[in-house]
């Protein structure tokens, strides 16, 4: 398949797509939102629900500009590597529930993203709120699979 029209394709299918579907289809998360699709001999994630896509994208955007360091780089309008964009997804997600959750260890897996980003909104009453150096640990400590 054509590469150009693969993109437009999946584009026309997918309009309201998931934002931390990275995240999602690297096994390290769930949502209640989310929904799979195959096109092709390929798969994407697409979003169930215009409010929680809306949610996403604060937080995706919130941790985008508190780790601005820890990624390297300057301009917040920078487009991200993959493995950027992993790190920033999954140290978030991990970081948000460690920190709702109080939990000591490590987290390996978090069950809903939608749940947890609406107990995040319902603890500190808005996204812009959460302990951000709590999350940024998370950012960190998060390396992704070896080569």
């Amino acid at each position: 398949m054509d590469q150009d029209a693969y993109r437009k394709t999946y584009q026309q299918m997918n309009e309201r797509f998931c934002l931390f579907e990275k995240c999602l289809f690297a096994g390290h998360a769930g949502c209640s939102q989310s929904e799979r699709f195959n096109l092709a001999e390929r798969e994407g994630i697409y979003c169930k629900s215009d409010p929680a896509q809306a949610q996403c994208a604060e937080l995706l955007d919130l941790l985008h500009h508190h780790s601005r360091f820890i990624l390297k780089f300057n301009d917040e309008k920078e487009l991200l590597s993959h493995s950027q964009a992993l790190r920033l997804q999954v140290g978030g997600i991990r970081g948000l529930d460690q920190a709702l959750e109080k939990r000591e260890g490590p987290v390996r897996y978090v069950e809903d993203i939608h749940t947890l980003i609406n107990e995040a909104i319902n603890q500190y009453s808005a996204l812009n709120a959460l302990p951000f150096s709590e999350l940024m640990q998370q950012i960190a400590a998060f390396k992704g699979r070896k080569r």
